[in-house]
C-alpha cells in the first residue's frame, strides 16, 4: 500500500484537513495516476457537509482529476506511464448489467464505484476521491486527455461539469440552428454555454442576475434574458428548441416550461429542493421534462475529443489544496468565474 497526502473532510461541516489514505499497487489490469489538478465541484461541498444524506467519513472529495499514469498492472494494455488521463465520477462498476453493457456505467444496477464517499465493487473499501496526490483505477475507466487539450487545469472540470452538459445537449440531438437556452451561469452553465455554441446553436443564457449579461455574452451566448423581470416569461413564450436547466436553487419549473416550444425538451442537471409541476405545462403543447447524469465512459471520451476539436475549455480559478476551506465558501457565494480547481504540486 501506498501512504498518499491527501485533504479530507473527518465529519460533516467540519473544515477538510490534512489526512493519510491508503493507495493500493495497481493490479493487474489497473493504473497508478499522479493528480495534477482537481477541479471543485458543488457537490464535493454538498457530500462533504451531508447536505444529501449518507456520507461517510473521512471523505476525501473530488472528481474531476487529471493527472499522468507512473504505473500500470502487468496485464494493462490501454495505457502507459507518461500517458497524460482523467479520472471521471465514477471509478468501477459491475460491467455485466445491461446499463453497464450499454456503456452506461454511471446508471450500473449494481451500484457504480463513485470516486469518493462511495464503495468499491467488493461492497466494502472506502473510495478517496481527487483532493489527493494520486488514485489507483481499473483501466476501463480512465479518460484519454487528447494532446491538443490544454492547459490542463482548464481540462480538469471537463470530466463533471463538461460531461454532464454534453450528454443531454447531444442526446437529445442539439444542431445548428437551434434556439438553445442555459437556466443558469454557474460551473455547470457556463460550459453548457460553450458546447452549446460548439454544436452550432443559437444560444441564450437565462438568469435572474442583471449583472451576468457581459459574461455571459464573453462566453459566447448570443442573447441573455434576465428572469427577474416580471415580462421576461411572457416576451420569450414558446421561443426555444432545448433549455438546459443547470441550477440547484428552488425555482419555478411550469415558468421555464413555457418558454418551449411544442414537442420540445427541458433537461435538469441541477437537483434543487421538491419543486410543484403543473401537467398542463407538460400536456398543453405536449413538452418533455427529463433529468441528466454525467455520462458513461464511452460518452465522457467522446466528450473529451469534442471540446479537442473545438477549443473548449473550463474557465477557471486554480488554488493551492491549504485554500479549499475558503474555495467552498467561496463557492457557496457565488464568487468564483467558473470553477476552481486545486493544483495538487501544493500538496508537497
Amino acid at each position: 500500500m501506498l501512504n498518499t497526502p491527501s485533504y479530507a473532510a473527518m465529519q460533516a461541516k467540519s473544515p477538510l484537513v490534512p489526512f493519510t489514505i491508503q493507495r493500493r499497487e495497481p493490479g493487474p489490469h489497473e493504473v497508478l495516476i499522479d493528480i495534477l489538478y482537481c477541479g471543485i465541484c458543488h457537490s464535493d461541498i454538498h457530500q462533504a457537509r451531508d447536505e444529501w444524506g449518507g456520507s461517510t467519513f473521512p471523505m476525501v472529495p473530488g472528481h474531476e482529476i487529471v493527472g499522468t499514469v507512473v504505473k500500470v498492472g502487468g496485464q494493462v494494455s490501454k495505457w502507459r506511464p507518461g500517458d497524460t488521463v482523467g479520472v471521471g465520477c465514477f471509478v468501477d462498476s459491475c460491467g455485466q448489467c445491461a446499463a453497464c453493457r450499454e456503456g452506461e456505467e454511471q446508471f450500473c444496477e449494481q451500484g457504480a464505484s463513485f470516486t469518493y464517499n462511495s464503495r468499491e465493487q467488493d461492497g466494502h473499501a472506502p473510495t478517496y476521491g481527487g483532493y489527493s496526490s494520486r488514485i489507483t483505477v481499473n483501466e476501463d475507466y480512465v479518460l484519454r486527455i487528447p494532446s491538443g487539450l490544454l492547459p490542463l487545469e482548464r481540462v480538469a472540470p471537463l470530466l463533471c461539469a463538461g460531461i454532464t452538459t454534453y450528454s443531454p445537449l447531444r442526446r437529445y440531438g442539439v444542431k445548428p440552428g437551434d434556439q438553445v437556452a442555459i437556466v443558469g451561469l454557474g460551473g455547470l452553465g457556463h460550459m453548457g454555454v460553450k458546447i452549446a455554441r460548439a454544436m452550432g446553436a443559437t444560444v441564450t443564457v437565462l438568469s435572474h442576475s442583471v449583472g451576468k449579461e457581459a459574461a455571459a455574452r464573453a462566453l459566447g451566448a448570443d442573447h441573455f434574458v434576465v428572469t427577474s423581470d416580471p415580462e421576461a416569461f411572457a416576451a420569450h413564450a414558446r421561443r426555444f428548441d432545448f433549455i438546459l436547466d443547470t441550477v440547484s436553487a428552488r425555482h419555478d419549473y411550469n415558468a421555464y416550461l413555457e418558454l418551449l416550444k411544442r414537442d420540445r425538451n427541458m433537461v435538469l442537471v441541477g437537483i434543487p429542493d421538491p419543486i410543484p409541476l403543473s401537467a398542463a405545462s407538460l400536456v398543453m403543447q405536449r413538452r418533455h421534462l427529463s433529468g441528466s447524469l454525467i455520462g458513461g465512459i464511452g460518452e465522457t471520451q467522446e466528450m473529451l475529443d469534442f471540446c479537442a476539436s473545438h477549443g473548449v475549455l473550463s474557465d477557471v480559478e486554480v488554488i493551492p489544496i491549504q485554500q479549499v476551506n475558503e474555495a467552498y465558501e467561496r463557492v457557496l457565494a457565488s464568487d468564483v468565474r467558473y470553477r476552481f480547481v486545486i493544483d495538487m504540486k501544493s500538496l508537497g
